[in-house]
């Protein structure tokens, strides 16, 4: 008998856990900045598609995307693939950053970039500050 009941309060947690797909798993507030510096669409798909994994895993975490090198095309208004998809990240609390190196050297200007985007005066400094204050780094594409 106690091994049927055993058996039952497994099974009912394991449906719980597995119907749980989709849920907060951590309150914890991370701070995590991804660096793109790809023009791959697909490695822009990918990192569109993992934000928001994240954010619904752990929806109080501080994301922040920097955008430099080929990398700018995610947040560029003419050129991304993405827009939409970039639109709603920022409108859910996700923070995109040009690199404007990046932008002087593609003759870039703010207005070609994707609404509520900033711009910082260099994508890699930004990520070592970032790191330096405590934050994660995930290299996103090549």
């Amino acid at each position: 008998m106690y091994k049927i009941l055993l058996f039952i309060a497994f099974s009912l947690v394991s449906t719980f856990i597995i119907g749980q797909g989709n849920a907060v798993v951590s309150n914890k507030k991370h701070k995590i900045i991804f660096q793109m510096a790809s023009k791959d669409t697909t490695d822009h798909s990918a990192l569109i598609r993992q934000l928001n994994n994240l954010k619904k895993l752990a929806p109080k975490s501080q994301l922040e995307v920097v955008c430099h090198g080929p990398g700018l095309q995610l947040i560029h208004k003419e050129k991304s693939n993405y827009t939409r998809q970039v639109e709603s990240l920022i409108s859910n609390g996700v923070d995109f950053v040009a690199c404007e190196f990046t932008m002087q050297q593609k003759k870039v200007k703010k207005e070609q970039l994707i609404a509520k985007t900033r711009t910082v005066p260099g994508g890699i400094l930004e990520i070592v500050e970032k790191e330096e204050k405590g934050w994660s780094y995930i290299k996103a594409g090549l």
